[in-house]
């Protein structure tokens, strides 16, 4: 869910202006044009060495490009936020960067790019963004760019292989039982493997919480428009 994720700012109250709207239709052709009318650049609360393009008004933006992108079926935005288990993965990452430092990473399901951009100012080796959201890959250039970074995307769904990552990241990955059930294994197959799988997250239903081992733990301010409080105790954890 991570996600997903200076110049061009939006202006406050823009998310509410119906020609916003009808400026900067979504589509993913022009996704570029999308993000600069509908997010600012700015910095997590618990990762400000970062900056990404984030919604100003999470409900705002969550609710309009829903209704325009379900038209031509695509997935809410979810590289507009920065959600609690990606900013408790890269708070992690940016803490311990030996975690990753040198090293082949894989960040799952990006979103924003957040989690990626941390670990390449951990110095990874090489680092892979994937997200199935076409929005996901403008988003994340655009962010990894303002933070001076560079890191590779991928447009497609990884579960179930392997590239021989060294270390792969997940933030907010366990909301969706069906998402979870596919995760697990792969998971653990990567972790039998030698892989560090990390996971951040704020406690989500599906997060099997028997087969990790917690790491770290952060109170992490979120947007209350998309979750169910204003903070949320958000955990990493190493799966075993």
């Amino acid at each position: 869910m991570e996600g997903s994720l200076p110049h061009g700012r939006a202006q406050p109250g823009a998310l509410n202006d119906p020609a916003t709207t009808t400026r900067a239709r979504a589509t993913p052709a022009n996704a570029e044009t999308f993000i600069r009318a509908n997010t600012a650049l700015t910095a997590p609360p618990h990762v400000p060495e970062i900056v990404l393009y984030l919604a100003d008004e999470a409900h705002g933006l969550w609710l309009k490009t829903e209704d325009e992108l379900a038209e031509i079926g695509l997935p809410p935005p979810f590289w507009a936020f920065a959600w609690a288990g990606g900013q408790g993965l890269a708070r992690y990452v940016l803490d311990h960067p030996a975690t990753v430092r040198g090293r082949n990473v894989l960040d799952f399901a990006t979103g924003s790019g957040l989690v990626a951009i941390a670990a390449a100012k951990a110095e990874a080796a090489s680092i892979a963004a994937a997200d199935i959201d076409p929005f996901s890959g403008t988003a994340v250039a655009m962010n990894a760019a303002s933070n001076g970074v560079a890191l590779d995307f991928a447009a497609a769904d990884p579960v179930g292989t392997d590239h021989g990552w060294d270390v792969v990241l997940a933030g907010d990955v366990f909301y969706d039982q069906a998402l979870a059930k596919l995760l697990t294994p792969w998971f653990d197959a990567l972790a039998r493997r030698g892989a560090t799988v990390l996971i951040g997250d704020p406690g989500r239903s599906y997060l099997p919480t028997q087969r990790l081992e917690p790491l770290a733990t952060y109170q992490i301010a979120v947007t209350r428009a998309l979750e169910d409080a204003e903070v949320k105790r958000t955990t990493v954890w190493r799966f075993a």
